[in-house]
Order: C-alpha cells, then sequence, then structure tokens
C-alpha cells in the first residue's frame, strides 16, 4: 500500500504524537508546492494545539512562497466559505472536527472552498514522502496577514438564504450547545440575527471541551435535553468542535440523529423542487429515501465522508445532501457541510409551517438506530475487511463502503472501517430499538474475533 497521510476526513492524529510541529510544517510545505505559491486563507478550530499547528503550517506555506490570510478561530464552514468569497487559490483548516481534545488534524480545500479530491490528496502525499518542495528564496518568501474580523460576511450570507422577515415574527427560543467549539462563534450570533431569542451552554471556547465531548451523539447531549424542556424553548441545536454539523433536540427534550433532521429538510426542500437529487451517504437512514421515492426525489448513495457527499454533489448537479452525523449539505449556500445553515433552514420550516419540531419530526417515517465500534489498528483494517466480505457472501451485501448488509425484516447493518480513527464503525437500523441493538451486539462480536484472528503472534 502507498503511504497515506489523508484519511476520510483531512490528515488526523493524537498531537506530539502522531502530530508534531516538525510533522506539520513539513505539510504545511508539501501544501505549499502543491498551491505553487498561491494565496490561502488559513483557520483553525479551538483546540488548545489549533494555534500551535497553524503557525507551525504558516510556516511551511509562507517558506514556499505562498500568501496566507490568517482568519484565526473559525467554524470549518466560515472558513470555506469565505475562501470561495474572496477568489482565494484555497485555503487550509486545522481542525480535528468531532475528535476527542487530544487529536488535532488538517484539512484543505480548493478555490470553490470543498476539500480537494482524493487524486489530489496524493499529489500533496507524493511530495511530502518524497520531500520535493519548491522553496521559495530569501527575497520571495510569502508574507503571511491577519484579517479583520470577517465572519459577519459568511453569517450574511447564511441569512440571504432563508426568509428573513419570516423568522423574526415567529420569536423562537433557541437553546445552542457548540460543545465549548468555534461554533459559539457564529450560531448564537445568526439567531440572534433571527431575532430568536438565545440562550447557551458550553459557549466558552476552550480546547479542552470541558462541557462535554465535541461529538455532537446522542450520549452528549442529555444536559442540552434538559435544559430545553426546563426553559421552555422551540428546539435546542448542538455543534461538533468545528461548527460543521448540527444535532437536534425538539421541545419534548427528544434528541434526534442527524438523518432525520436532514430528512425533514429533504422533504420541503423536495415539495418545492420536485425530481432533484439528493446525495447521501450509505449509513444514511432509510427515512431518506423513503421520502425521495414520495416526493420526487433521487437518492444518489455514496461512500462516508463529508468531501465525497460535497465532490459528487458538484459533479452531478445536486443542491441538498446530508448525513447521519448531522450533516446537512446546502449548495445554494455552499456544497459543504455547515452547521448554522442547517439550523437556519430548520428555523425556515418551523416558520412556515407553524408546526412544533416534534411534530414535524413525528410526521416522518421511523426507524431505530444504535451504533457501536470495535478497536482495529489501522494496518489490520483491510485483513478484516477481507474476512467481513467473505462470512457475508450469502446475505443481500452493499460494498459501496465497508459492508452493510441488508436482512429479511429490513433492517440492516453497515461495517466500516473509519477513515479517522484505529476502529471499525458499526451502524445498525431496524423498525425497534431492540432489534438495531440486537444486530450491533451480534456483530461486534464478530468483528472484535476476526480482529483478534488477524493480529500477528
Amino acid at each position: 500500500m502507498e503511504p497515506r497521510l489523508f484519511g476520510t476526513n483531512g490528515i488526523r492524529g493524537v498531537v506530539n504524537q502522531d502530530l508534531t510541529p516538525e510533522f506539520v510544517i513539513k505539510v504545511g510545505q508539501a501544501i505549499g508546492t502543491f498551491f505553487k505559491g498561491g494565496r490561502l486563507l488559513i483557520g483553525c478550530d479551538g483546540r488548545s494545539s489549533s494555534p500551535l499547528f497553524k503557525d507551525a503550517t504558516i510556516s511551511g506555506l509562507t517558506s514556499t512562497g505562498c500568501t496566507v490570510y490568517d482568519v484565526g478561530y473559525a467554524p470549518t464552514p466560515a472558513i470555506q466559505f469565505l475562501t470561495k468569497h474572496f477568489g482565494l487559490d484555497g485555503s487550509v483548516i486545522i481542525t480535528a472536527s468531532h475528535n476527542p481534545p487530544e487529536y488535532n488534524g488538517i484539512k484543505v480545500n480548493w478555490k470553490d472552498g470543498v476539500e480537494i479530491p482524493r487524486e489530489d490528496e496524493i499529489k500533496i502525499e507524493q511530495k511530502y514522502f518524497n520531500e520535493t518542495f519548491k522553496r521559495a528564496s530569501w527575497k520571495n518568501l510569502g508574507k503571511n496577514y491577519e484579517t479583520e474580523d470577517v465572519l459577519g460576511i459568511y453569517l450574511e450570507a447564511v441569512k440571504r438564504q432563508v426568509t428573513v422577515d419570516l423568522i423574526k415574527a415567529k420569536h423562537y427560543r433557541v437553546v445552542v450547545d457548540p460543545g465549548n467549539g468555534v461554533g459559539t462563534l457564529t450560531t448564537p450570533y445568526l439567531l440572534r440575527d433571527l431575532e430568536c431569542e438565545v440562550i447557551t451552554i458550553n459557549a466558552d471556547l476552550d480546547g479542552s471541551f470541558p462541557g462535554r465531548l465535541p461529538e455532537p451523539a446522542i450520549q452528549n447531549l442529555s444536559e442540552l435535553a434538559r435544559v430545553v424542556k426546563a426553559v421552555g424553548a422551540d428546539f435546542g441545536v448542538a455543534h461538533d468542535g468545528d461548527g460543521d454539523r448540527s444535532v437536534f433536540v425538539d421541545e419534548t427534550g427528544e434528541i434526534h440523529w442527524g438523518d432525520r433532521s436532514f430528512a425533514l429538510i429533504e422533504k420541503h426542500f423536495l415539495k418545492q423542487h420536485p425530481n432533484e437529487q439528493i446525495v447521501t451517504p450509505v449509513s444514511s437512514s432509510q427515512v431518506v429515501s423513503d421520502l425521495a421515492r414520495k416526493y420526487g426525489g433521487k437518492i444518489v448513495w455514496t461512500k462516508v465522508g463529508s468531501i465525497i457527499v460535497s465532490r459528487t454533489m458538484l459533479e452531478v448537479g445536486a443542491k441538498l445532501g446530508g448525513e447521519e452525523n448531522g450533516g446537512v449539505f446546502y449548495a445554494p449556500h455552499q456544497a459543504v457541510r455547515d452547521g448554522a445553515m442547517a439550523t437556519a433552514l430548520i428555523l425556515q420550516i418551523l416558520a412556515k409551517t407553524g408546526k412544533e419540531l416534534s411534530k414535524l419530526l413525528g410526521e416522518l417515517p421511523k426507524y431505530r438506530q444504535h451504533k457501536d465500534k470495535v478497536a482495529c489498528p489501522n494496518e489490520l483494517k483491510e485483513k478484516v475487511l477481507e474476512k467481513i466480505r467473505k462470512i457475508t457472501e450469502k446475505f443481500r451485501v452493499e460494498a459501496i463502503d465497508g459492508v452493510k448488509i441488508w436482512f429479511p425484516d429490513k433492517s440492516w447493518i453497515l461495517i466500516r472501517p473509519s477513515g479517522t480513527e484505529p476502529i471499525y464503525r458499526l451502524f445498525a437500523e431496524a423498525k425497534t430499538q431492540q432489534k438495531a441493538i440486537q444486530r450491533v451486539e451480534e456483530y461486534k462480536k464478530i468483528v472484535t474475533e476476526l480482529v483478534e484472528s488477524v493480529k500477528p503472534c
């Protein structure tokens, strides 16, 4: 296998183990060489190590002659939008998204604000491993400029995609949980601009994530659910560490998987725009395909990974995409997942229908999901996958990403190697919670045994 830097979503690793300052400077040189001395935006999430790695990346970029514009702390979707808005050649984001606080990472975007495709990742990897850097002379080193506050430009762009006056008239009460991440710099301000009453929790930017883990998974959002009920809010929204995902809590305190809120957006989008294509990974709920059939849409299934969803949307000209993890891609704004944009779209649906969020989500087809994971060293993932494929040959299987097994009762389980962590992810869906849990527990045991079987003696 060729050596790899990039996983499912950029480069990620543990701080000062996988990601050291020396490593990041070298990656910055490879990225700068790839962009041939271009003009790049750079920003970071609020992790404790992000300023360190941002500065290291800037050193690598400017050594190759790139001009760098530093926006500082900012959500990933804001940096992506501003890359295109300012007509730059690309951007680099220091973030590990939903990973635990000891992780950090690097994302690279093209001039359209979308992460570079795999073939360009390979070019950067080759420059890194072969050390074929184009260092500039002392007279032609790149410059680094710190920008003034530009997040307002991004927020105005989000508001242009919704009917502002309609939302303002409702004066919704919303609880926002940015999870101590950079979403705290945008979503509360967006909602106040839309004349919502905003209550925040975990809204201090803190790279140790003291309030909760950065991933807005159901098990991490119990405090948000309690606050929504306690203050009588219309809904709550939680972001991941870099603010590109949104998970919603309805007014009753029920936390909903991301593909249900995405399905709600899909439903109202297709009612206005029938026959449109909807792009989503194989990990998404059947509710997404159910609604596409009902409202005349067409599903385009992809591998798991936001970059794959984004690039597929651009290739097929789709206006909407989504993931079960809370990622919503709204191409009229930008073809990347955007937590603030997703929140604005949900607000617009509430305002147009006059219904409560629990009612709107309750009208959708119902399925139950369960997730888990199994530790697996990265170097063993392919061997384990070969064995999984062999023992599941008798089932109806989709192999778009890992192995997705369909059962006669219309339940399914997706088993796939993570592109960002040394684990296998298991995700099951069924009509009942008990059946979903049963599927995961059954295959968790099988995958655990397979991992042990391929470990060297």
